[in-house]
């Protein structure tokens, strides 16, 4: 069934892979970034190129998620111009690398507000619809750092990414009645494929930084890199998280599963939630709350 779907952060990484297996398997897809006109505008190019050679139906859409003004417009312009909107994935997100310590604590404000704060915007922005149709789907591309392995140098980026994640969950109980489905995809660490290393911020106090770099931890964060290599298997692949979002996409209402774990480098996260989801579950359950752990069928939408 051809669903309408927005993704955030669609230039490159995680969310341009994402946009066009979505768009190969017979959806609207509009894949969100912002400076469509600037800086993003051979993305824009890139993506139109590639809906005309393989005949699929997928657009880009200008959408800043630091701006409340540039969310509300790109979702009611999706909505106006299909009439619904059927699936929300929020894939916007930084990562930043370096001693926590050295991190100035508006980086780190910064850093929330790329990694959380914008699904909140987004949610805001189409939520309204979602609920007035009484169906939908919100797909979270959460991170196994904010339940499994976390190395040093990584800290602001996993705290914001467990933020995100406990928004995601607590969302789902909210929307469930709604009718309105949550799935939580967990990639792992993918050290090719994806911009998430390559374009990482660093930290605004040099000096404190040069402080680490000279003492104990000198060359930590280099031994944290390469111990990352050594354990992303050669054959790991980043368009693993797209087919895995194509997947929940494409299954049957309350047949999606509420997380999906996609970790070349098996660092335990996928462990730790099957537990702290069944313990969060059955808290659910003892204080009479057990239907919101599944969606609410308001009956087929044919679309």
């Amino acid at each position: 069934m051809k669903k309408i779907i927005v993704i955030t952060g669609a230039s490159s990484g995680f969310g341009a892979l994402a946009a066009r297996a979505l768009a190969n398997a017979g959806h609207t897809v509009y894949a969100s970034m912002r400076e469509t006109s600037g800086r993003n505008a051979p993305q824009v190019k890139d993506a139109e190129k590639y809906a005309a050679d393989h005949k699929v139906d997928l657009r880009t859409i200008e959408l800043d998620v630091s701006s409340e003004t540039s969310c509300n417009a790109a979702i009611q312009q999706i909505i106006s111009q299909n009439g619904r909107l059927d699936v929300v994935v929020h894939n916007a997100g930084h990562m930043v690398f370096g001693p926590a310590e050295a991190f100035t604590p508006e980086q780190l404000a910064e850093l929330y507000d790329v990694n959380v704060l914008s699904t909140q915007r987004v949610n805001r922005a189409a939520l309204p619809e979602l609920r007035k149709q009484r169906n939908g789907l919100v797909v979270w591309v959460s991170s196994s750092s904010a339940a499994g392995g976390t190395p040093p140098y990584l800290a602001p980026y996993f705290a914001a990414k467990a933020g995100m994640d406990a928004l995601a969950v607590v969302y789902s109980r909210e929307l469930a009645r709604w009718g309105i489905e949550t799935s939580i995809i967990v990639p792992g660490a993918f050290t090719g494929g994806t911009n998430h290393f390559a374009h990482a911020g660093h930290p605004a106090d040099a000096a404190r930084a040069a402080e680490y770099d000279s003492g104990p931890d000198a060359g930590l964060g280099d031994q944290a890199l390469k111990g990352f290599a050594s354990i992303v298997p050669p054959d790991a692949d980043a368009s693993a998280v797209a087919t895995a979002i194509v997947k929940v996409v494409d299954a049957p209402f309350g047949k999606r599963p509420f997380r999906v774990h996609v970790d070349p480098t098996q660092d335990g996260a996928e462990v730790v939630n099957a537990v702290s989801d069944r313990v969060r579950a059955e808290l659910l359950r003892r204080i009479g709350l057990g239907d919101l752990l599944e969606p609410r069928s308001y009956g087929e939408k044919s679309h």
